[in-house]
């Protein structure tokens, strides 16, 4: 299969589309009849702490970037009914994938989804004023449904950060995978190969992973510096586990 079709990205339905019940709008929007594009991927995830933060590490030290945790982990939304926080996380494939469904998404400001390409999905978002501890309103969050890949590399670190390769149809697969060979454990933002109390496995031998986070875990067993940090591999392995707060 050719690089093009093989065009992979991500799409996270957020907090607010699900509560307002814009999902199979959403979902319809994106069909493979109106794109040509067709699902590689689909999971249902509580957003913890670490994933929140590794998918907006681009973010961090800004003055949303606060508000914007709690936005993607439900907590704005639900803040009293934690079964309920939750996003859609999918990966769509095909030609063209990242521009086309960039497209139907429409701009990142809901207002200027509104001005600039009605009727598309975040036109149907809104702006709510994000506050300091007194009250008084220091900027604002963009409740915009959904995130879409901006550019095939962002597609792969977040694909890659979501899904694991057994998330994935093999025949799907976009980026390289191998299997570990040893165990990898995580505890208190510390990486182990061997089992420490309190510590939760990442990786068994014989467990499939993306070449790149296994490069990375050897790397930083080594105290050598890699592509990305332990917490990026991490968040992943911990989706949807018992693990929430971390």
């Amino acid at each position: 299969m050719s690089e093009t079709a093989l065009e992979q990205t991500l799409v996270l339905i957020k907090p607010d589309a699900l509560k307002n019940s814009l999902t199979g709008y959403v979902l319809s929007l994106l069909a493979e009849f109106h794109t040509g594009l067709r699902f590689a991927g689909a999971k249902i995830v509580q957003v913890s702490r670490i994933l929140a933060e590794e998918h907006y590490a681009e973010h961090r030290g800004k003055v949303f970037y606060p508000p914007l945790l709690d936005y993607i982990m439900g907590l704005s939304h639900y803040p009293d009914e934690p079964e309920k926080r939750r996003v859609i996380a999918l990966v769509y494939q095909g030609p063209g994938a990242v521009l086309k469904i960039r497209d139907i998404c429409g701009p990142t400001n809901p207002l200027d989804a509104r001005e600039k390409k009605p009727g598309c999905i975040r036109a149907l978002g809104s702006l709510v004023p994000v506050k300091d501890a007194d009250g008084n309103v220091i900027g604002q969050r963009m409740d915009n449904l959904i995130h879409a890949s901006a550019n095939p590399a962002d597609a792969e670190r977040e694909i890659k950060l979501w899904f694991r390769p057994g998330d994935i149809p093999l025949c799907m697969h976009a980026y390289p995978t191998e299997t570990s060979d040893v165990h990898y454990y995580y505890g208190a933002g510390r990486l182990y190969t061997h089992y420490e109390p309190g510590s939760i496995c990442l990786l068994a031998p014989g467990d499939e992973a993306w070449t790149s986070d296994l490069t990375a875990l050897r790397l930083l067993d080594k105290d050598q510096p890699a592509a990305c940090t332990l917490e990026t591999v991490a968040a992943k392995y911990l989706i949807n586990t018992r693990c929430t707060g971390v």
